[in-house]
């Protein structure tokens, strides 16, 4: 019986890169829903996590960027809120990561929002 290959779209392979670079900077609750389906899509993915503070929402935000660049030699098309790391956005056009400290994150509810998306909740 002949295995099946396992095609990884580059997206996906980013989202996966993206959530480990989360996972080094201990991010809570983090989330990646597969907009691919959808028809309204902006992006591929939507990679979701919480920081306890804002120095660690700066910090995961780093540690994304570090591990997307030194892994796969991506980095992202833009970057949004810095400035007051309540809500970061890093836009990789296909995959979009949202580091949010935990209260803004709560108040956006970002994931209701797609709940059309397929859902992954990744374990801490």
């Amino acid at each position: 019986m002949a295995k099946k290959k396992i095609v990884t779209s580059p997206s996906e392979m980013l989202s996966k890169c993206i959530v480990e670079g989360m996972q080094e900077n201990k991010a809570k609750d983090i989330v990646v829903l597969d907009l691919r389906e959808l028809e309204s899509r902006v992006c591929d993915f939507f990679v979701v996590c919480s920081g306890e503070s804002s120095t660690q929402v700066e910090g995961i935000t780093n540690a994304i960027t570090r591990y997307t660049r030194k892994a796969l030699k991506e980095k992202p098309w833009h970057i949004e809120g810095q400035r007051n790391s309540e809500w970061v956005l890093l836009d990789y056009i296909d995959v979009v990561a949202h580091i949010f400290y935990k209260e803004a994150r709560n108040y956006y509810e970002i994931e209701e929002l797609w709940a059309d998306a397929v859902r992954t909740d990744i374990a801490e």
